[in-house]
């Protein structure tokens, strides 16, 4: 079960307007930096986004369908900002994972009461 497109609507016109502020310091949010695959506009999108060993990972918490995932794949590389930094990442890779082994253990714990098993690795410059 991926969250639904009602939700994600309201998560664009509300909550992403909140949460640009929170991305720069709070642990385990970013700013995933990319563009558009036909417009070629910049776009940014707050997300939750972990650390890992070579660079990041993102739940796709909306499915791997979204507007902003298909840029990503497209283009083959974005910028992460987090915690005050810019990173440069690229070879994406959609990852199909129930036991959500990427994510903080808490993190995979939530993940899993929603049923989520997509994620999106990027690997750092």
């Amino acid at each position: 079960m991926v969250l639904p497109k009602g939700l994600a609507r309201f998560n664009r016109v509300v909550t992403n307007r909140i949460n640009k502020y929170v991305v720069n310091w709070a642990p385990g949010f970013g700013m995933l930096i990319h563009k558009g695959r036909k417009s070629g506009k910049e776009y940014r999108t707050p997300l939750n986004v972990f650390r890992t060993n070579d660079g990041f990972v993102v739940a796709l918490t909306y499915g791997p369908d979204t507007d902003w995932v298909k840029n990503v794949l497209a283009a083959g590389s974005c910028t992460v900002v987090t915690r005050r930094r810019n990173y440069r990442v690229h070879s994406p890779e959609l990852v199909h994972d129930e036991s959500r082994q990427a994510m903080p253990i808490p993190v995979r714990q939530f993940l899993g009461l929603l049923n989520v098993d997509d994620f999106l690795l990027l690997k750092r410059d």
